[in-house]
């Protein structure tokens, strides 16, 4: 059996998805390394060792972490410390991260949408889930970050496995079991790892971090887990229906 957690990280530009796939043997073992990656940040830093590691504000210093910086001073070094403690505790586990995007600025105005872009980059990101579940021949359960409008996906899923991803009876997700699950990420440090790579890659991808050592630092960040990347693909506004290739 597999675990899928899912989170999105979007700007004007694009907005984008990740997944990831962990083995059943190593959910447990994952949470355990992220507990302590907070536990440790919590014996040197003003942080609760139940502090929710979330990308923006960890980088930020924002809600759990906003005491990490202060009139004083702005713990910055150690924020990015404990950033990429938890990113190479997700590579150093069997972690398979699926990335896809949508290109908002080639999509039509969001008074003309067919659908979100959320509902949009969910559903390729779900066939390509379904293919990695197939490679490991294992069922896969999708948790992720709930979010508005949790039943209009639940039910959409269920059109999906019922009439194919493209209408037409193809790809039904045979490997994604039950329907998609929302959680609020405060209480799953799984689906707080995938906040953190839709977060880095977003980032990365903007190309927002005008400075050097901004981009050299995040880029140091992400190659803690760039093994672990089995797809990364960002859409470019084809005619609804149409796949991407990996």
């Amino acid at each position: 059996m597999l675990l899928t957690y899912v989170d999105e990280s979007y700007d004007r530009q694009r907005y984008w998805m990740v997944a990831l796939v962990v083995t059943e043997h190593h959910v447990r073992p994952l949470q355990r390394a992220l507990d302590a990656v907070v536990r440790k940040a919590s014996e040197s830093y003003p942080v609760d060792e139940s502090a929710e590691l979330h990308g923006h504000a960890l980088l930020q210093a924002r809600e759990d972490w906003a005491a990490m910086r202060t009139k004083e001073g702005d713990m910055v070094r150690a924020r990015i410390g404990v950033y990429g403690d938890a990113l190479k505790a997700i590579g150093a586990h069997d972690v398979q991260i699926i990335i896809r995007g949508l290109n908002l600025e080639r999509y039509p105005s969001r008074a003309e949408l067919p659908v979100s872009p959320h509902q949009r980059v969910l559903k390729g990101l779900l066939s390509h889930v379904n293919d990695q579940a197939r490679a490991y021949e294992q069922w896969t359960l999708i948790i992720a970050d709930e979010i508005d409008g949790a039943a209009e996906h639940q039910q959409r899923f269920r059109i999906y496995q019922r009439d194919g991803v493209d209408g037409t009876g193809g790809d039904r997700l045979p490997e994604i079991v039950d329907t998609i699950h929302f959680a609020p990420s405060r209480a799953s440090r799984l689906l707080q790892a995938a906040d953190l790579v839709a977060y880095l890659y977003r980032r990365l991808a903007s190309g927002q971090d005008s400075s050097q050592r901004a981009r050299q630092t995040n880029e140091r960040l992400w190659s803690y887990i760039a093994d672990r990347v089995v797809h990364e693909a960002c859409e470019q506004h084809e005619p609804e229906g149409v796949r991407l290739g990996s």
